[in-house]
């Protein structure tokens, strides 16, 4: 196995970034893999998500001590994004992970999916305002239901793109449950990403579209990356940093459609 610092170093400024910011590495890491370093769709998806769920057990470790998660809503999760996952797995599968139709789906599906990650981290705020009221206020089954769908939802875009868990699924978090402290939101999406993200990169692995070369050079340069990251995030306003993030995301959003 060769260890490729140029990776590490992408692996250093993604790590940055996801602590500045918070943002998934997803957002970042696999259109970066598959724009700069010109890997197939299927390849930096299946790659990236096991350096996510590697990174997120770290984070959901963190959380569990700390008591910022609630696990009934990581449970309701799950029980939409495991099946949504197997089933996605399975249709990927027969469709041909290494194929050029399924690349340019998945490419399109990816750019389609920050376009709207960056919509709901420019306009987090306004989103919530308004959707809470039609559908934070509902009763408690229905809650369920909807946060199982929104399980479903994920599971099928992170296993298709290895984004959607953070930007998309805070914001419908913050929705469904205004009456939960934010840390626990966080801490709960967090805690679902790392099963789903394992599953969805185990399942890629199993498909051979996981390169452990290029896995193990990003992790060497993340975990710095991250530190550095959050130890400078307080000395940075998040209101410089959103709309910056949310611009980039648009732009290889919008270069992956086009």
């Amino acid at each position: 196995m060769t260890i490729n610092l140029l990776y590490s170093l992408a692996g250093v400024l993604v790590g940055l970034v996801v602590g500045l910011t918070g943002v998934g590495g997803g957002s970042l890491m696999t259109p970066l893999l598959v724009l700069a370093f010109g890997f197939h769709p299927t390849t930096a998806v299946g790659t990236d998500l096991l350096y996510a769920s590697a990174t997120k057990t770290v984070g959901t470790t963190v959380h569990g001590w700390r008591g910022t998660v609630d696990w009934r809503v990581v449970a309701r999760l799950a029980l939409g994004s495991v099946p949504a996952t197997l089933v996605t797995l399975l249709i990927l599968n027969r469709a041909g992970p290494e194929s050029s139709g399924t690349g340019h789906a998945m490419s399109t599906i990816l750019g389609v999916t920050l376009v709207l990650s960056a919509g709901a981290t420019l306009l987090r705020a306004r989103i919530v305002a308004y959707l809470t009221p039609r559908f934070g206020t509902v009763n408690q089954k229905r809650r369920a239901g909807y946060t199982i769908l929104l399980g479903a939802v994920l599971g099928v875009l992170v296993s298709l793109t290895s984004v959607g868990a953070g930007a998309l699924g805070m914001t419908a978090l913050l929705i469904l449950y205004p009456t939960l402290p934010v840390n626990k939101l966080v801490g709960s999406d967090i805690a679902h990403a790392v099963p789903l993200t394992l599953l969805g990169g185990i399942g890629h692995w199993i498909l051979g579209s996981v390169d452990g070369a290029l896995l193990v050079s990003l992790l060497i340069g993340s975990i710095p990356g991250i530190i550095a990251g959050s130890l400078l995030a307080s000395r940075i306003s998040d209101r410089v940093l959103g709309p910056i993030l949310a611009v980039v995301l648009a732009l290889v959003g919008v270069r992956l459609l086009f």
